[in-house]
């Protein structure tokens, strides 16, 4: 049989293939120099960046890893994304005339728009996102016929969007986002007819209605045009986007209704139009079955909700709350069965709640408060075993809780007050695996409490309901415990001494109950405790002198008891903000700290108490001391010195002994102790381990106590954090510890606190970091200590400004430069600490957690973080990502435009729910301002940072920013370093205020930043 034509022998194989081989080694092997010479020019315009080392005279291009190359050796592909580079972009780059693909995102180019790119005629995709371009986009950015990709995000572009981007034909990807544009956006934007993603968001242009010619992009999949200042009505062209999946046109100033047609569109699987001003009703037309997200949420939309959302099969979300819908919501919703998250709540919703709900579908979360809902919560919400929320508060709701949330593993909060409910709560939703919170205030609920709740519960409020019995000794397991407010019930019996045991524990009241017996005389914790109130009840018996103890108490209320006995003078140790004491049987003179006019009211009806000052309802002291023979003056002098003799000598016996006692220990010890440093030392264990003594402690927490230990005759200190390990019991402060060493002993960053090294034994573990005179920033923000409560410093704003850059600086590092990413999980201002300048640093690691790879899940064990500054995401899943810093972060930054502590809102609310509730109502910024920082010259400044912080405790984590760009805004608001002469000579000289080694250059006048080139620099929020 013949061979096939063109058909190798087997011996010919290898000799094929080795030809091959040598034919495809030249093509790879063959490069131009001139474009090697243009891209070594590149590096050192980029100021030769250690990331481009591959970058050399002696190897082809087309090895290097930021670079593709053609069959023929040219250069066709540029990628240096997120490459640490900065500097200008040079002409000669027009030199490389078959590049198709230019990437230079996320780095810190400055300058104009690079204009000899626009000589680069093959160019198909242009990223230049997340730097630091200024001017006006080109005229002649339509040079680039080819182009199908640009992306512009994120930069300082002001000016106009030139109507000539409309030429782009080729386009399918355009982003705008994140800029400075001032103009309107141009309707030449409709010629792009290839064109998919439009992404025009978070920009000041000039109010616009959207060009009814957008309704020709009937290939555009994603519209996202959020915080655009548009206006009017949402174009009826619209029915014609038969492509679109996302349309987010979020914070505007829309009107009108939303057009029949848009619901007709056979792909939209996303619809925002959230917090806009929408007016009108919700039409009835929905006949598509292709709908998975609906987001109309903060609206002014009007009417009932369509019937016709049932028929959306593929429904998973359902926001319509915080508008002025009104009537029932229709039953079919609830027969929806991809239905995964439905929020209604801030309506004038009424009637029942569909019954089917949560029985066909796994939901997820289901939010309907504050509206005029009756009848029962639906039976079966947890039916598909995802539920994580039950949020119904302020409703008309009856009936009992349903059985059947008591066997819901997924549930994370229930928050059911302000109803008619009744009932007790199902045995087994106290201890659902993962329940956080439990609020049912203000119903009519009874029964008792349970010795056992999930492990992580933190938050319990009962407050005006019917509950009954003994507190129970169990309550020593609530470990994690943080808000207990159980007001106006029917308990009995004495107060627990297991209850003094919650170490987390913030607020406590028990006011209004029927409790007796004495008070605790010993207190095991309660050193995070702000809030204890024990009002109404029928205590009795003296006040133990260990309530005096409490470091953080700020409000005390016994009043209305049978108290007796005298007001321990340990109270007065006391920073009380109130204190009520009325009411009692007390006796005897009240401390001196409290006898003045600033408590007058805080004794009132104790007959037998008396002050020395004149404090109204109180009695003066009686003064007359009884006399007594005198000494002559020979015999006392005799006394005195026999006694100080005595005195001496049992002094000097004492310390001797103390010291051979701590020598012999010490000795006998310190073969148990390992030291592992990070740094060069000048000091050992031995300087460490011999100063542990409470003279030099300065600060305890949860997992141990911190002190300040000297380590040579210089004045040079070291912070000590001392962590207690029991390998029984203390297996999570285990956890801590290694996850502290392992983060901060490689992390190496100037805004990062600096461990010098850890020391180890079986039982104690000690952290040592460099010591930061200044302590904590929220020691200064909210004067606590005596120290700072004396002190007449306050931190002025541009101080406050580098504050919040310096932590914005370490945070930063930790997402975006770490190795894998780092999250903190428990930033707030008292974990930023500050070094004799005033410069911030990152502390305490032992939450942090080390990402995995990307597009790996993530999750937590446990919530984690401090009340206040957690997340809203974080109490309904344990999926962790760098937006929970972000949302901490933004808590930060409101604390330091404000003054106000976190859990400074008001009732129920934290400072982020106050702030949002302020600026949805519209308030002028300048009055939420701390007014000790209330400068005119500096009120724009302060606004911004206000609205980032805003932006950072957004509650959707996707509408968080990143720590970059969260960076990026806030050195917006402070001018480059140095003195600008043209910036003075342009802007009558401005005055420069020097504040922590920066210079800032402000026109107090206008009230508006100016960059280097005398330029107004306009706020991105």
């Amino acid at each position: 049989m013949t061979k096939p034509p063109f058909s190798p022998s087997k011996t010919k194989l290898p000799l094929l293939f080795l030809l091959l081989s040598s034919i495809l080694f030249l093509v790879n092997s063959q490069f131009s120099p001139a474009e090697r010479a243009t891209l070594l020019n590149l590096k050192r315009e980029w100021g030769n960046p250690p990331t481009l080392q591959s970058w050399d005279a002696t190897s082809s291009p087309c090895d290097w890893p930021e670079i593709k190359c053609s069959g023929d050796g040219s250069v066709i592909s540029i990628s240096v994304n997120n490459y640490n580079i900065n500097g200008s972009i040079p002409e000669s780059i027009s030199t490389l005339e078959y590049l198709t693909v230019l990437d230079l995102s996320f780095n810190s180019f400055s300058g104009n728009f690079p204009t000899a790119i626009l000589n680069c005629s093959k160019l198909q995709h242009l990223d230049l996102s997340q730097n630091l371009f200024v001017g006006n986009i080109p005229a002649n950015i339509d040079w680039l016929k080819a182009l199908q990709y640009l992306d512009l995000s994120a930069n300082n572009f002001t000016g106009d969007i030139p109507p000539e981007i409309g030429n782009l034909t080729q386009l399918k990807i355009l982003h705008l986002y994140m800029n400075f544009f001032e103009g309107i956006y141009p309707k030449e934007i409709s010629n792009l007819v290839n064109l998919e993603a439009l992404r025009l968001a978070y920009n000041g242009f000039s109010p616009a209605a959207i060009p009814p010619e957008f309704g020709k992009l009937r290939n555009i999949k994603y519209i996202w045009m959020r915080q655009a200042n548009v206006v009017g009505e949402i174009p009826e062209s619209f029915v014609n986007l038969s492509s679109l999946e996302h349309l987010d046109l979020a914070e505007n100033s829309m009107v009108g209704e939303i057009p029949s047609g848009l619901f007709l569109l056979k792909n939209l699987s996303e619809v925002y139009l959230f917090k806009n001003r929408f007016s009108g009703n919700i039409p009835q037309v929905i006949e598509s079955l292709n709908l998975v997200e609906v987001d109309l949420s903060m609206n002014n939309l009007t009417g009932l909700i369509p019937e016709d959302f049932g028929k959306l099969r593929n429904l998973e979300l359902l926001n319509l709350f915080a508008n002025n819908l009104y009537g029932e919501v229709s039953p079919s919703l609830g027969l929806i069965p991809s239905l995964k998250n439905f929020r209604v709540f801030k309506n004038n919703l009424s009637g029942k709640l569909p019954p089917e709900m949560g029985n066909h579908s796994k939901l997820e979360a289901f939010e309907v408060s504050d509206n005029h809902f009756t009848g029962n919560l639906p039976e079966n919400l947890c039916a598909g075993g995802t539920l994580t929320g039950v949020v119904a508060f302020n409703n008309y709701l009856s009936g009992e809780i349903p059985k059947s949330l008591g066997n819901c593993p997924t549930l994370r909060s229930v928050q059911l007050y302000g109803n008619d409910l009744s009932g007790e709560v199902p045995l087994g939703l106290w201890t659902t695996l993962n329940l956080s919170s439990i609020i049912l205030n203000d119903n009519s609920f009874s029964g008792h409490l349970p010795n056992i709740v999930a492990w992580n519960f933190i938050r319990l409020e009962i407050s005006n309901n019917k509950f009954s019995g003994e507190i129970p000794p169990g309550v020593s397991s609530w470990a994690r415990l943080i808000v207990f407010k159980a007001s106006n019930n029917m308990f009995t019996g004495q107060i627990p001494q297991e209850l003094t045991s919650l170490p987390q524990l913030i607020t406590l009241t028990l006011d209004g109950n029927s409790l007796s017996g004495e008070l605790p005389s010993v207190i095991v914790s309660w050193k995070s405790l702000t809030t204890l109130n024990l009002a109404r009840n029928k205590l009795s018996g003296p006040i133990p002198p260990v309530f005096g103890s409490l470091p953080d108490l700020l409000d005390l209320d016994f009043s209305q008891n049978e108290l007796s006995g005298q007001i321990p003078p340990q109270l007065g140790q006391l920073k009380l903000s109130s204190l009520n004491l009325s009411s009692n049987q007390l006796t005897g003179r009240i401390p001196q700290e409290f006898d003045n006019m600033a408590y007058g009211n805080s004794f009132l009806n104790n007959p037998h108490l008396c002050a020395r000052n004149s404090i109204s309802n109180l009695r003066s002291c009686d003064r007359k001391v009884k006399k007594t023979k005198k000494l002559s003056p020979r015999i006392l002098a005799v006394v005195l010195i026999l006694a100080l003799i005595l005195f001496l000598v049992t002094i000097l016996m004492i310390l001797f002994l103390i010291k051979d006692y701590r020598q012999k220990k010490l000795t006998r010890d310190l073969a148990t102790w390992k030291l592992t440093s990070f740094h060069r030392l000048d000091f050992t264990e031995v300087n460490i381990l011999s100063s542990l003594s409470e003279s030099n402690m300065i600060g305890s927490g949860g997992s141990g106590k911190v002190y300040k230990i000297p380590v040579d005759r210089f004045g040079q200190y070291v912070a000590v954090k001392r962590i207690w390990s029991d390998r029984k019991m203390d297996h999570l402060l285990e956890k801590e510890f290694h996850a502290e060493i392992q983060i901060l002993g490689s992390v190496r960053h100037s805004n990062i606190v600096k461990l010098l090294c850890c020391i180890s034994s079986d039982d104690s573990k000690l952290l040592v970091y460099e010591y930061l005179d200044n302590q904590s920033l929220d020691r200064w923000l909210h004067r606590k200590k005596d120290f700072f409560l004396d002190s007449p410093v306050v931190l002025d704003w541009p101080v406050r400004l580098n504050i919040a850059i310096g932590a914005a600086q370490g945070l930063c590092y930790m997402h975006h430069d770490c190795t894998p990413p780092i999250i903190h999980r428990d930033v707030k201002s008292s974990n930023i600490l500050l070094d004799s300048d005033f410069k911030a640093k990152i502390a305490d690691f032992g939450l942090a957690k080390i990402l995995k790879k990307k597009n790996e899940p993530n999750t937590m064990s446990a919530v984690a973080g401090s009340f206040g500054y957690i997340a809203p995401e974080y109490a309904y899943t344990t999926r962790v990502n760098e937006k929970i810093d972000v949302y901490s972060f933004g808590v930060v930054l409101l604390e330091l435009v404000t003054g106000r502590e976190p859990s400074d809102g008001s009732e129920n609310t934290s400072l982020a729910e106050w702030a949002w509730k302020q600026y949805g109502q519209e308030k002028p910024v300048a009055d939420f301002i701390d007014y000790e920082i209330k400068q005119s010259c500096y009120l724009e400044d302060m606004e911004t940072v206000f609205k980032l912080g805003l932006m950072c405790t957004s509650p959707l984590p996707t509408s968080r920013p990143s720590m970059k760009e969260v960076l990026q805004i806030l050195q917006r608001c402070r001018s480059l370093e140095g003195h600008d002469k043209k910036a003075e000579k342009d802007h009558d000289a401005a005055p420069l205020l020097r504040e922590d080694k920066y210079l800032y250059s402000y026109k107090c006048n206008s009230k508006k930043l100016i960059d280097e080139s005398g330029n107004s620099l306009v706020s991105l929020v």
